[in-house]
């Protein structure tokens, strides 16, 4: 009965321990005030049973002391109380563009650029609990692999999926910027980041990449760039008539304009030479670019002692009633 109550002003149930004594007084006064009568034989009685009336001639009594326990109980002022949280938060929109142009099959990190790029990135995501996140990947033209979501389970599907080749081989970072730009120009979170990956040089689109970090900035959105890729020169795998070849390839990344594009939307480049310093990388921008949570716990209580007061008042008025009426007794 008393779960999840408190009572304001609990030491009033003290009182409660009087109840007992009250029945004690009453069974003793009325024994003394019950009239001796002398009969010379009681065989008279044998057999008679008590009336429905005789029954329940110590009932008010009985009302009485519930009542007063009850209205004990409204006097301690019992209460519920219901608590909770209201969560504010501030949305982050961060639209992820990945380079897969054929270079990202160097393998200077293990496997290779693509993989070790997907696994840290899958890793970004499973990181973040309320932003959208948006996935767009290019080589020589761009392409929306996911849309701004929420649904991470489907968003690290699709990025499993990403293999090198499906786009023409080249490198269009300007074209990847207005694509990730067109994602999030009309987002309404408070923060819009663009995180690309690249492991070379623009070569490709109608688009500049500082034009495009330009037009980024126009709409307030940031641009971290990684630029993939050990210093000098890297293995990559060629198919022969006799199998995989490796052969060694100069590692080309534009890190002036990389740096640039970051500088323009005061966002930051980072250069990645390992697969642990790529991870470190995702970590410190997932560092700066958090999703800020304001909590504000509350707690109401609601008041139970009406219900109580009005049921000790209601036995009240029934004691009373059967004392004058039907249970009266006589001098």
């Amino acid at each position: 009965m008393f779960n999840d109550i408190s009572f304001a002003y609990s030491w009033v149930l003290y009182l409660l321990a009087f109840l007992p004594l009250m029945l004690f007084w009453y069974f003793k006064k009325n024994k003394k005030a019950s009239p001796d009568v002398t009969y010379s034989s009681l065989n008279v009685f044998k057999g008679l049973k008590p009336s429905f009336r005789q029954r329940i001639i110590h009932l008010p009594a009985i009302l009485r002391t519930l009542a007063v326990g009850l209205l004990i109980v409204a006097l301690a002022r019992p209460q519920s109380f219901s608590t909770g949280e209201n969560i504010y938060t501030e949305g982050i929109d961060v639209a992820m563009l990945l380079d897969i142009s054929g270079s990202m099959l160097a393998e200077d990190f293990k496997p290779n650029r693509l993989e070790a790029a997907k696994a840290v990135i899958d890793e970004f995501i499973a990181g973040r609990t309320t932003d959208k996140i948006g996935l767009v990947i290019f080589a020589r033209e761009s392409f929306t692999q996911c849309p701004l979501t929420i649904d991470y389970t489907v968003l690290r599907g699709l990025l499993k999926d990403i293999e090198s080749g499906v786009l023409e081989d080249g490198t269009a970072i300007g074209t990847a910027i207005a694509n990730g730009v067109n994602r999030l120009k009309d987002s309404k979170a408070k923060s819009k980041v663009l995180i690309l990956l690249t492991d070379g040089v623009n070569n490709s689109g109608e688009i500049d990449p500082v034009t495009a970090a330009q037009i980024a900035q126009s709409f307030g959105i940031r641009i971290y760039t990684v630029g993939v890729g050990t210093k000098g020169e890297a293995p990559y795998p060629f198919q022969t008539p006799f199998g995989k070849r490796y052969q060694m390839v100069p590692v080309e990344i534009d890190e002036d304009i990389l740096t640039q594009v970051a500088s323009i939307t005061e966002g930051q480049y980072f250069r990645a030479t390992s697969n642990e310093k790529l991870k470190e990388i995702y970590a410190e921008i997932d560092k700066l670019e958090k999703t800020r949570v304001e909590v504000t716990s509350y707690r109401h209580a609601k008041e139970l002692f009406y219900n109580w007061a009005l049921a000790g008042l209601i036995l009240l008025m029934l004691e009373i009633v059967l004392s004058k009426t039907y249970l009266r007794r006589l001098p």
